[in-house]
Parts: structure tokens; sequence; C-alpha cells
């Protein structure tokens, strides 16, 4: 693999754990962009967004994206990567884009095991499936507009790297 493999989707589609298990398939490395951006600025994204604001946030993210693209990389993204048209642009031209999809209930139930407030700071202020439903309504175009592949991540982690991978051996024989 020599293209960047960008991951996108929802917060709780799983773009970190399936994207780490993906970088040691492929025998390359892994880079979260917002663990990348919290390491940088030296804050969580939350004090970001309570300090600077979301565009400032948003701002940052694509510094963050342009930094961490190299070839041989499996990159996670920020759930709202994709609401930047040049963000967008740029994935699509620079490597593979992989938007994981799952329904809502799996996303809300998926941030209610694991909420990581700090990390993920409520986008609407409403209740989990509320704010998933409402934000994936929103996103879900973009995510697909932005893809090279759409694949089901309600699965297990390890199907759903094996469906990565199918749809890059694929597009590699076409």
């Amino acid at each position: 693999m020599t293209l960047p493999i960008f991951l996108v989707g929802a917060r709780g589609c799983g773009k970190t754990t399936v994207g780490q298990a993906l970088a040691l398939a492929q025998g390359c490395q892994f880079i979260d962009t917002d663990f990348w951006l919290q390491e940088t600025a030296q804050q969580t994204i939350a004090d970001i967004v309570a300090r600077d604001g979301w565009e400032t946030f948003r701002a940052r993210e694509t510094d963050a994206l342009k930094a961490v693209t190299a070839p041989a990389r499996v990159i996670a993204t920020g759930g709202g990567i994709i609401l930047s048209e040049y963000n967008r642009h740029f994935m699509r031209e620079k490597g593979i884009v992989v938007y994981l999809c799952a329904p809502v209930a799996v996303l809300a139930d998926r941030l209610e095991a694991f909420p990581e407030e700090g990390q993920r700071p409520t986008l609407t202020g409403k209740p989990i499936s509320e704010e998933v439903s409402e934000v994936l309504a929103l996103r879900d175009a973009l995510y697909r507009e932005a893809a090279h592949h759409v694949v089901n991540a309600a699965q297990l982690p390890g199907q759903v790297v094996s469906d990565i991978e199918a749809a890059l051996q694929l597009a590699r024989a076409s």
C-alpha cells in the first residue's frame, strides 16, 4: 500500500479501533488526526472548542490532516472533518477514503459505552441518540461524497478490516 487510507465516519463508528487493526494488517503506520491535534496543541478537543470555538478547531483540524498525510499510513479522521469541502477533496485526491458507516443505534450504543467526554464535546447538547441521529442526517451525504468505498462498520472490527481489504483488492484489480 502506498497511498494513505483515510477513515471517515461519525463518532463511534470505530475509526480508531479499525484504523489500528488495518494499519497492523497492512504493515503501515496508524495516525489519528484528533489525537495528533490534541498532542500538538497540548489540549483536549473540548478545551480547544471551549477556548477558541468550533471554527478555530476546524481550521486546526485541516492543518492536522495536511500534516499527517503521507504514503503508507492509515489515518483516522475526526467525525466532522468532512464538513470542509477542502478536506473532502484533499482526502480523495491524496489517498483512498473509506466511510465506516453504521446505524444510529449502533453509534449511540458505542458512545454511551465509551463516552470519552473530554475528547468528544457535545455537538448539539442533546441526548446521545438524538445528537447522533441529527448529526448523521446532516453528514451522511458528505461522508459518501468523500468516500471511494463505504463499509459496514456495525460489524466486529476484524470483519470491518477484512471488508476494507477486500474493497482495496477489488479496486486494484479493476
